[in-house]
């Protein structure tokens, strides 16, 4: 099936080039089998920074498609930097970037693209609300989950949307607990996305398949990615050592990515991923921004957008081919 070949066939490359370069390391556990670190798969990958000009301190890419298009924004949110969306073609120069925000509103983030152009992402409005939104056939429409019991102020946002025009997002509660959901955006109609033993949860991806991806709280009360099939299956996603695990995008071959955090406080650094059911975990930091790296999206050529931290302090985009 095309989600066990194209998954684990293309991360079983890059790991397995990772592990022959000495990247693989293993620790023993007194009492326990010998306990395996993932590889560190950087070295595999061919990265480029790409920033909206307009905004150069504050960049973030978000979703990309098989041709190359990233949805993303600039801006802080900050004041006097507000979220401004936009799409960028390849060849990344700063004619090829699109604004794309949603009418009136103070501010916007674009952050899942399909293949076809259609776009998802959320606003802010002059209350400071926020609201989901899907662009689909260059119309913009309010997505927000039909539901009385809302966060003050409200949050509703929308974060990946695949071919068939199936959005998944999340809305917060008046007790300040997450719930996924999927939206139709051609019938607008919603459903809520549980995962089992979790609570608190965001839906950050969705691919062809309808197998999503996200972040939860687990029973143990620690965040931990998850992979959710179409047909129920669900993968609880573990960084092993990390105290914190976040999974944003998945491709159709059921390959995920996202970050996860080494440590606590102010000696916390963050650090991107690919998983797939196939192999499992490998580590991709843009060497620009090592301990601050975050992976948001992936297509099916394996090719992954994200952003990272550089020494000035800036947030800066970063694109990431593989070189396999």
């Amino acid at each position: 099936m095309l989600r066990d070949r194209v998954g684990r066939s293309r991360i079983a490359v890059i790991a397995a080039s990772a592990v022959a370069a000495g990247a693989l390391a293993s620790t023993a556990v007194a009492g326990a089998a010998t306990a395996v670190t993932p590889p560190n798969a950087s070295g595999n990958f061919a990265f480029k920074t790409i920033n909206d000009s307009r905004d150069p301190t504050f960049n973030q890419l978000l979703g990309i498609t098989n041709s190359g298009v990233i949805a993303g924004y600039f801006g802080s949110g900050q004041k006097g930097h507000p979220n401004r969306g936009y799409v960028v073609a390849p060849g990344y120069s700063q004619a090829r970037f699109r604004n794309e925000n949603f009418p009136g509103a103070a501010q916007t983030q674009v952050i899942g693209i399909n293949s076809g152009g259609d776009t998802v992402g959320f606003y802010v409005d002059a209350q400071g609300a926020n609201h989901g939104f899907y662009k689909v056939h260059n119309r913009f429409r309010t997505a927000d989950f039909p539901t009385a019991d809302n966060a003050k102020p409200k949050v509703d946002q929308l974060l990946g949307i695949n071919d068939k025009g199936i959005a998944v997002g999340f809305y917060t509660d008046s007790k300040g607990q997450n719930h996924g959901f999927r939206v139709n955006t051609g019938t607008h109609r919603f459903n809520l996305i549980t995962v089992a033993g979790d609570s608190n949860i965001t839906a950050a991806g969705i691919n062809n398949e309808g197998d999503v991806a996200g972040f939860a709280t687990n029973s143990a009360g620690n965040t931990e990615g998850f992979l959710r099939r179409s047909d129920g299956r669900v993968f609880h996603l573990n960084f092993p050592g990390a105290t914190m695990t976040q999974a944003f995008g998945v491709n159709d071959g059921d390959e995920v990515v996202g970050t996860y955090t080494d440590g606590t406080g102010s000696g916390a650094t963050t650090h991107g991923f690919i998983w797939s059911p196939g192999f499992g975990f490998a580590t991709v930091d843009d060497p620009n921004g090592i301990g601050s790296t975050t992976l948001n999206g992936i297509n099916d050529r394996g090719t992954v957008v994200g952003f990272y931290t550089d020494s000035a302090g800036n947030t800066d985009g970063l694109l990431a081919k593989s070189n396999q």
